[in-house]
């Protein structure tokens, strides 16, 4: 997928200036699309023409959803049987415990995706169609609904400034909340969709997985517009209104979700702030989503753990619920190798490029949890720096 949008790209149909970017900037540009990521090269509405930009769409959608889940889906419309090989790839990446009743899921998932990005796209046009007129707002809903669904991060939004991101709605309430929505409903999982249609209401019923998964959502989104706000106060946020700073603040809180997008100027945050959100990158949405990161059942797992050694407390107990030992030891083995891959990648990028460490750590913290988000350095990377980052995602 990621080869082939990279040929697609480099296409003169594809490029506004019908010079193509090279094939390793159309290869970062397509890993960065298919991983639903949004570090890029160049500018999306700068560089790509109309094809490009769906070319890009496309492999925002098939990476959102993930091939697996689009295979299942093709195997059911023209009515062919699903092996139960297919089945076993489509529990493990959708992370629900049983393989029983997944083609139903499936189709679950795929329409709730169209209904989701569809108002997601209708109440975006509303809004673009009075900036950029009917046909464009229409199209730039669609692009931004399904890249903030699929945590994509990519934008159109250099029509106004190149890189400026959502910077000129920083302070729109209907904006920033619909973005929001779909980040947080895109970013919160497949299963536990299930579950919600099922129990409606009542958290008593719902799966532990469920439980974890709302409650890390709810603290991770507000306790991060929290401390967002208070680092920035006299920083970014000093001197705007106190609406347009609390939207900012939780605008960033849930984009650092591995959503991608940016209200406020990236590069001009202080140190403090980038060390935050790099942590809130790091942490990532949640399983069997369209997010990345180590998950936040992952960070859940390891406090709920460290609580019980700090109390030296038998087994570690969460909603009455009792931890398998093996989950703890494969918590703790992702946020390892997370570290690691983040701190070797921090070091061989300082070691090639001559570039302040937190901009680097910051930018490799972004691709390896598929955020997007960027403090401008990417598009001036030395080759072997781009060939990292395409790894890392």
């Amino acid at each position: 997928i990621i080869f082939i949008g990279a040929l697609l790209l480099m296409l003169p149909i594809a490029n506004r200036s019908g010079k193509n970017l090279g094939f390793v900037n159309c290869l970062l540009t397509a890993t960065s699309a298919t991983c639903v990521t949004g570090l890029v090269a160049a500018d999306t509405w700068s560089q790509w023409t109309l094809f490009g930009q769906l070319v890009i769409l496309a492999m925002i959608q098939i990476g959102g959803l993930g091939f697996i889940t689009i295979g299942v889906f093709v195997s059911i419309i023209l009515r062919r049987r699903v092996s139960l090989k297919a089945r076993g790839l489509m529990q493990e990446s959708m992370n629900t415990l049983q393989i029983g009743g997944i083609v139903k899921l499936v189709r679950q998932l795929l329409f709730g995706t169209l209904i989701f990005e569809g108002i997601g796209a209708l109440l975006l046009a509303i809004r673009f169609a009075g900036d950029f007129g009917v046909g464009k707002g229409l199209y730039y809903g669609v692009f931004h609904s399904i890249s903030a669904f699929c945590n994509g991060g990519f934008d159109l939004m250099g029509v106004r400034e190149p890189g400026s991101s959502m910077t000129y709605y920083a302070g729109d309430p209907f904006v920033n909340l619909t973005l929001i929505f779909l980040i947080m409903i895109g970013g919160i999982g497949f299963l536990v969709w299930d579950d919600l249609l099922k129990n409606k209401w009542h958290f008593r019923r719902y799966r532990l997985h469920t439980k974890i998964v709302l409650s890390m959502s709810a603290v991770l989104l507000f306790g991060g517009a929290l401390m967002f706000f208070v680092l920035e106060s006299d920083g970014i946020l000093a001197g705007e209104p106190v609406g347009k700073q609390i939207l900012v603040s939780l605008f960033q809180s849930a984009t650092t979700r591995t959503a991608g997008f940016n209200t406020a100027d990236t590069a001009a945050l202080r140190d403090s702030s980038k060390l935050w959100m790099a942590m809130l990158m790091f942490t990532g949405g949640n399983p069997g989503s369209t997010a990345g990161g180590i998950k936040t059942t992952t960070l859940a797992v390891l406090l709920i753990y460290l609580r019980s050694t700090l109390r030296r407390t038998k087994g570690a107990e969460i909603f009455g619920r009792r931890l398998e030992e093996d989950v703890v030891k494969r918590a703790a083995a992702i946020l390892t190798l997370s570290l690691l891959l983040d701190l070797f990648g921090t070091l061989i990028l300082t070691a090639v490029e001559q570039l302040p460490l937190a901009d680097v750590l910051f930018e490799v913290v972004s691709a390896l949890g598929t955020v997007g988000i960027s403090v401008g350095i990417t598009g001036s990377l030395k080759t072997v720096s781009k060939l990292i980052l395409m790894l890392l995602m």
